[in-house]
């Protein structure tokens, strides 16, 4: 028996049979709309009630291509668009939900407890096909789910995703519609969850026409640093991202999405009530996972249903104490980085209303109360990657020994491990900002990385600055892309060798026990070393004691219980209370049975 999902939209164009569609639009700006199909003659819709809704029916099917005119000298893609195969400017295009033949519909996802993440930029990765390629390698390794950088249709073919402007349709430099559900298809056949990060508090600088027949759309007193703040207050507003959120989980089948940003979005009314109204509308029994980025550390959010958050707070200690760095945000945690990452390890958040020595304002709150799978902790990603000028990887900037005592931790901690791509096998290879913009926008871009780069004593002079690649090039995307020969080589293979056995090891030992897991410790033990303890859900306590410094330190106590994972000098006394420089080791001690 054949699958099919489909997910009933408020607006854009359903396909109502094989040779009827229904077109609605929320244009409240507009005095009327025509709709403009290929091969149809010009039909002007509707007008249904007085909230700015236009609708009609015409007589075609999958594939027709059309427009909105929406003033007398412009006619607009659907917003609601589902497929742009000519870029965010040309004609939308009607996609039928049932060409697509589900091989594992009956798919259900899988626990969080048992996550780990691989985050993927798709087009680096050769399309939706080229990821799909890759999924038994990722699978081998040890990661249960994928997350795809956002796929919202964007200017041309290079680009992060996050100036997308029409939220419905995936990308289609990356491939079709179809193919995009056979790339989760396939996941969901190895065991591995996709999750899809999504932008709700912007749209990009170009192709975005919603001001012109919907500027209710955005608000006139609040800006955010996109612009406009997106007006939630709004129900048509509201309905159109809930729509957009249950399209991607119950008609793509994406086990998840990571809501990117969410301090931009002002209502945060909408946000705390969005877990409960997708769970009202998913099916029952069904595992589906609403992940945080929110600069703002409000646990209060954690509480109202989302899964978990980006951990920023976990990256910043560990990266200031692999590398010394201090400029910018890492301002914050120059002054006790293993303080603050021994705060991570033991409550969630370092910030938890605490005064940001780069702000100078409160940020954050109290987090203790939240089980660590509630956080998700990682050493890179596309941000701390490619907000970078070079787009420097790990690898090339902290000392190796250091880098993999620090995966021990990061891949054996109760929080929930995120890795980048190419961070399995230890790429050198660059993640540069890119985009393909039109050439004035992309001078635009161009300058503006250039000067913000500016105040880093790095890039001060013009000269440093100009040495910044150029996000509009095309060999700056082509220098992102990571090449699979370099995953063959002697030093990569060992780096690969190293993830893989760690995520074995948390296979094994730490997932089984991971739910109902708690902190009962975690104290900075030197100026780069930190002792961590958990009390596993099967009562068996978790010790990682993890030292990034260059000199020994004197650890509280002696380890005990059988050890998981250790890094240390050959001959090392596994029961020493000294910690060597760049090591880490991990032990696991069984409940006692009375």
């Amino acid at each position: 028996m054949n699958t099919h999902f489909h997910y009933e939209r408020r607006a854009g164009a359903t396909l109502l049979d094989a040779g009827h569609t229904r077109f609605r639009l929320w244009a409240p700006s507009s005095a009327g709309v025509v709709l403009e199909a290929e091969g149809h003659p010009p039909l002007p819709m509707v007008r249904k009630g007085g909230e700015g809704w236009f609708e009609c029916v015409l007589a075609c099917g999958a594939g027709t291509r059309y427009r909105y005119r929406v003033t007398p000298d412009l006619a607009v893609p659907d917003p609601v668009s589902c497929y742009q195969p000519d870029d965010v400017h040309g004609p939308s295009a009607v996609v039928d939900p049932a060409s697509y033949d589900w091989r594992h519909g009956a798919w259900r996802g899988r626990p969080w407890h048992e996550t780990v993440i691989y985050e993927v930029h798709v087009g680096v990765m050769g399309g939706y096909a080229g990821v799909a390629r890759d999924l038994p390698r990722i699978r081998a390794l040890g990661v249960t789910a994928i997350e795809l950088m956002p796929l919202s249709e964007i200017p041309g073919g290079r680009n992060w995703g996050y100036d997308g402007v029409l939220p419905y349709a995936p990308e289609s430099a990356h491939g079709s519609p179809d193919a995009l559900k056979a790339l989760i298809d396939q996941a969901h056949g190895l065991g591995l969850m996709v999750f899809l990060d999504v932008v709700y508090n912007h749209f990009g600088p170009d192709g975005n026409y919603l001001p012109v027949y919907a500027a209710p759309f955005f608000r006139n007193d609040l800006h955010t640093p996109w612009g406009a703040a997106i007006d939630f207050r709004i129900t048509a507003v509201q309905d159109y991202f809930l729509d957009n959120a249950l399209y991607w989980l119950m008609e793509f089948r994406f086990d998840g999405l990571r809501l990117d940003a969410v301090q931009a979005i002002t209502e945060q009314s909408w946000l705390e009530q969005l877990p409960a109204r997708i769970r009202a509308r998913t099916e029952r029994g069904r595992h589906v996972h609403l992940i945080l980025e929110n600069e703002n550390n409000d646990a209060g959010l954690l509480r109202a249903g989302y899964r978990a958050q980006w951990n920023d707070d976990a990256h910043n200690a560990l990266h200031v104490l692999l590398t010394h760095e201090h400029e910018g945000y890492y301002g914050n945690f120059v002054s006790n980085p293993a303080g603050a990452l021994a705060r991570v390890l033991g409550e969630g958040f370092a910030f938890q209303g605490d005064i940001s020595p780069v702000t100078h304002k409160p940020r954050g709150s109290p987090s203790i109360d939240l089980p660590p799978e509630r956080f998700i902790i990682f050493l890179q990603n596309h941000d701390q990657i490619g907000n970078r000028a070079l787009g420097e990887r790990l690898v090339t900037l902290a000392p190796p020994q250091a880098l993999r005592a620090a995966y021990g931790l990061l891949l054996l901690c109760p929080q929930i491990p995120l890795l980048f791509m190419g961070e399995d096998w230890g790429s050198r290879q660059p993640f540069l900002f890119f985009t393909s913009h039109a050439p004035e926008l992309g001078r635009i871009v161009r300058e503006g990385r250039r000067k913000e780069f500016a105040g880093f004593s790095h890039f001060a002079s013009e000269e440093a600055q100009h040495t910044i690649p150029d996000p509009n090039a095309p060999e700056t995307f082509a220098a992102s892309c990571p090449p699979a020969a370099e995953r063959d080589m002697p030093e990569h293979r060992a780096w690969n060798v190293l993830i893989h056995e760690l995520l074995t090891i948390r296979h094994d030992e730490i997932v089984p026990r991971l739910s109902g897991a708690r902190a009962i410790g975690a104290d900075a033990v030197g100026a780069g070393a930190v002792c961590a303890r958990w009390r596993m859900g099967d009562g068996a306590v978790l010790t990682i004691a993890l030292n990034l410094a260059d000199s020994p330190v004197i650890l509280p106590h002696a380890p005990q219980g059988r050890c998981l994972h250790a890094q240390l000098p050959p001959g090392a006394d596994l029961s020493s209370t000294t910690l060597p420089p760049h090591a880490v080791l991990a032990c696991l001690t069984e409940a006692q049975n009375d």
